[in-house]
């Protein structure tokens, strides 16, 4: 067991997070499974072959003693980090520039932003260690102008940390992909959208890049739904 890759995952109670786990083990992986309420990822632990292949560690990404923290015991338990989803983000702003509450454009920042560089800053050594690849949720909101979105904004950073962490790590041997969603069914959305990919597209899209040999670097995977049918 101890030659089964591990994988790290932020965010990784539901949706996208979620799904990953699933794929990846059924892939061999050892999974560190990371989320702000740790009770959630209980379930999934127990589904996903109990202790021996799957770490669940309560962080909230905003705290750098939490992502330490995360860092640390997975390398206690597992010895090492081979991939990275920097997956955790949040969204939920109506009103648009004029009228959205400050206070949900602080916390939507300082997660999407903020949070997904201290989980490259603290995973960046145990990457190099192993040679490893980095993974970023981006979206397709980070693609295109969204009137009056900071989420969008938010996510045409995560694309720029994307591209400049790439060229950071450039010869180190690790990988960076951004993986960038269209319209996901997960309970980021308080109403489900009715035209929608599944979580478990984005989770194939994850899995297909980690899964290409070591001289192939997928830099980014921007994945939307079929347009309907007229």
């Amino acid at each position: 067991m101890a030659d089964q890759p591990v994988m790290l995952i932020t965010g990784a109670s539901s949706g996208i997070g979620a799904e990953t786990a699933r794929a990846a083990a059924k892939q061999g992986y050892r999974l560190v499974l990371a989320a702000r309420s740790e009770d959630k990822l209980k379930g999934l632990q127990q589904e996903l072959g109990g202790e021996e292949k799957v770490l669940t560690v309560q962080c909230d990404v905003q705290s750098g003693d939490d992502q330490k923290n995360m860092v640390g015991q997975a390398l206690k338990t597992f010895g090492r980090i081979d991939a990275v989803f920097a997956n955790a983000g949040r969204g939920g702003e109506p009103g648009g520039f004029s009228g959205a509450d400050p206070d949900v454009w602080k916390d939507m920042i300082l997660t999407n932003i903020y949070g997904v560089g201290l989980t490259l800053q603290h995973c960046m050594p145990a990457l190099r260690e192993s040679k490893g690849h980095l993974l970023l949720t981006g979206s397709a909101a980070g693609r295109a102008t969204i009137p009056g979105s900071m989420y969008s904004a938010t996510k045409w950073a995560v694309s720029a940390i994307g591209y400049g962490v790439r060229e950071e790590l450039r010869g180190s041997g690790i990988r960076v992909t951004l993986i960038e969603p269209g319209m996901v069914d997960t309970p980021f959305f308080d109403e489900r959208p009715g035209h929608a990919l599944k979580p478990e597209d984005i989770a194939n899209a994850v899995m297909y890049a980690v899964a290409q040999p070591a001289h192939v670097d997928v830099n980014e995977i921007l994945v939307r739904p079929t347009p309907k049918v007229e």
